[in-house]
């Protein structure tokens, strides 16, 4: 990773979801234990095993989290987008990373360092509170991808994943634009990838979506939600 210094840490914390709440004072607070990251497409942040050094912020770009698999592939297990954290878990355990994380695109990313982050969340109730319930929110969705992985077929894994990226409108349809690689979906719903296109080419047979690239439009939602029921 090549260490950044073109933006002011403390202005990029005031963006970020986390941390907006905070004032100018703790901000400058935890920005000096902090330090931003441009990272290539493909780097790796940290693998499986290392001893953390702090959050992750996404502040650009994308990162995913994989697990190894004893085939030699990976296990994506939560894709991190701009604004979202990672790492902070282990911060609090004192134990090695359980996953390994690599951008998926060139990114931007801030490393908030442990000591500061801790001492940040000791001075500021709110701050905790908002840690909990990301913390709570990442639990909840682990918790639906295994039910997603585990207790349904491939065809119903994927038309659950789409409906789950559905924007909250009333309209019967929708368009999604997929966050990841066809490829790095497929690994987090647990499916090849030869079985993710061809349940996508199933559901396009059918006239239940049209797929055009990352680009997936499905004109009746209620149709879709009815085609596993």
């Amino acid at each position: 990773m090549i260490q950044e210094t073109q933006h002011r840490i403390d202005e990029i914390l005031s963006r970020q979801p986390l941390f907006r709440s905070l004032a100018a004072d703790e901000l400058a607070r935890i920005a000096v234990g902090s330090r931003e990251f441009r990272v290539r497409k493909g780097e790796v942040l940290f693998n499986k095993g290392d001893e953390p050094e702090g959050m992750h912020v996404v502040v650009m770009g994308q990162v995913k989290l994989t697990l190894p698999t004893t085939q030699g592939s990976e296990k994506v297990v939560h894709m991190c987008g701009p604004g979202t954290t990672f790492g902070e878990a282990v911060v609090f355990l004192e134990k090695p990373y359980p996953v390994g994380a690599q951008a998926t695109t060139e990114s931007i990313v801030l490393l908030v360092g442990k000591r500061v982050l801790l001492g940040a969340l000791a001075d500021n109730n709110l701050l905790c509170r908002k840690m909990l319930a990301s913390l709570s929110a990442r639990l909840h969705e682990l918790l639906g991808d295994m039910e997603t992985c585990m207790l349904r077929g491939s065809v119903q894994r994927v038309v659950c994943f789409l409906i789950q990226c559905a924007p909250e409108t009333d309209s019967a349809g929708f368009t999604v634009q997929l966050p990841a690689s066809k490829q790095a979906i497929a690994s987090r719903l647990n499916l090849a990838p030869e079985t993710f296109s061809r349940v996508l080419s199933e559901l396009t047979e059918r006239g239940l979506i049209q797929v055009r690239g990352r680009v997936i439009t499905v004109p009746d939602r209620q149709a879709l939600r009815d085609f596993t029921a």
